[in-house]
């Protein structure tokens, strides 16, 4: 019987037997190779669930993920052992949003990985075939997993509408944070000013190419002389996010907001929002962009490999989220390695 890493409740991880469902029509069964533990998957362990979606039994996260085919997939032109990537969400493809192009948006959506639907952080995992993302040659399975956050990223560009040279406020300089900042650095942007209360993420962040780093929406407003950024883009998981967005932005400024704050719940001052004439978009989960994610990643352009500082095997799974909830000095993202010892290089 194999294991997995089951959440059972707000700050109760445990690995423990793992009794593998059968397949179903359209669904191929794979090996792990590597899965990412999340900021979602945090918010899960830290809170007990995100809004609706609500641990009410036990069960295993993982969303971001990449595989090794248990048998050939000959419609995909994919042989028994071929690593792939899985996009994790199974939107219905009838509904208006879905019609409309928003499959993210999906009401009605099975999402791998988010209750009640258990994901990745097990040995084996039975996925439908519709959602098997083929990889390049010489992809590795942390490439595979970090194509998902990237997807993340780049969606959250897609709305921000971007203006070449424009200048850019990045608040959090987590995973998602960091990724937003390099896709904005290739999509043309100007000056990026990045700002995390962790020393180790506001290097990072500078390492990546925002040409100036700090610890607060403060450090925004005295670079900018009061005036704040035209585009701000909040990645944080704090419930002040939005208020600092709303004060980091210009008047008549845009503000993209891709964080998940802790307890479900913005703290925000509504004048000045009102006062600015703030246009803010929500930004949920992806659209059709793992094509983009797999070509910013095979030309070099986008930098994943640098944000994994941890990798741990699955009787590691339940410390790293501990490490992970604590902000520990020097975690960005924790790869987890459920069969073990990666079968090609990271």
């Amino acid at each position: 019987m194999s294991q997995a890493l089951y959440i059972h409740a707000a700050h109760d991880a445990r690995v423990a037997p793992f009794n593998l469902r059968e397949g179903r029509p359209g669904e191929t069964l794979l090996d792990v190779a590597a899965v990412g533990l999340c900021g979602s998957d945090l918010h899960y362990y830290k809170d007990g669930g995100i809004g609706s979606a609500q641990i009410r039994a036990p069960f295993v996260p993982g969303h971001e993920f990449g595989g090794w085919l248990t048998e050939d997939i000959a419609e995909l032109s994919l042989g028994r052992g071929s690593l792939v990537a899985v996009d994790p969400n199974k939107a219905c493809g009838h509904c208006a949003w879905c019609h409309e192009g928003h499959a993210n948006l999906c009401p009605n959506v099975e999402f791998i990985g988010a209750p009640p639907f258990d994901g990745a952080m097990t040995s084996r995992i039975w996925v439908p075939r519709t959602q098997i993302v083929p990889l390049p040659q010489g992809f590795t399975p942390l490439d595979a997993v970090m194509l998902e956050p990237l997807g993340v990223a780049i969606h959250a560009v897609d709305l921000a509408k971007l203006r070449l040279l424009e200048r850019v406020a990045v608040l959090g300089c987590g995973p998602i944070g960091l990724l937003i900042l390099q896709v904005l650095k290739v999509a043309g942007a100007g000056e990026v000013l990045a700002v995390d209360p962790l020393e180790h993420r506001r290097a990072m962040a500078q390492r990546l190419g925002a040409e100036r780093t700090g610890s607060s929406a403060a450090d925004i407003q005295a670079w900018t002389e009061g005036e704040g950024a035209p585009l701000v883009i909040e990645a944080t998981n704090s419930p002040v996010g939005f208020r600092d967005a709303i004060l980091s932005a210009r008047i008549g400024g845009r503000v993209v907001l891709v964080g998940i704050p802790d307890g479900d719940t913005y703290t925000l001052p509504a004048a000045d929002a009102r006062r600015r004439g703030l246009k803010v978009k929500f930004s949920r989960r992806m659209g059709e962009v793992y094509p983009r994610a797999i070509a910013l990643v095979a030309a070099g352009k986008v930098d994943v490999a640098s944000l994994v500082t941890h990798r741990v095997g699955l009787e590691g799974a339940g410390e790293a989220f501990r490490s992970h909830a604590e902000d520990r000095p020097g975690v960005i993202k924790t790869l987890i390695y459920p069969n073990g010892v990666d079968r090609s290089a990271n």
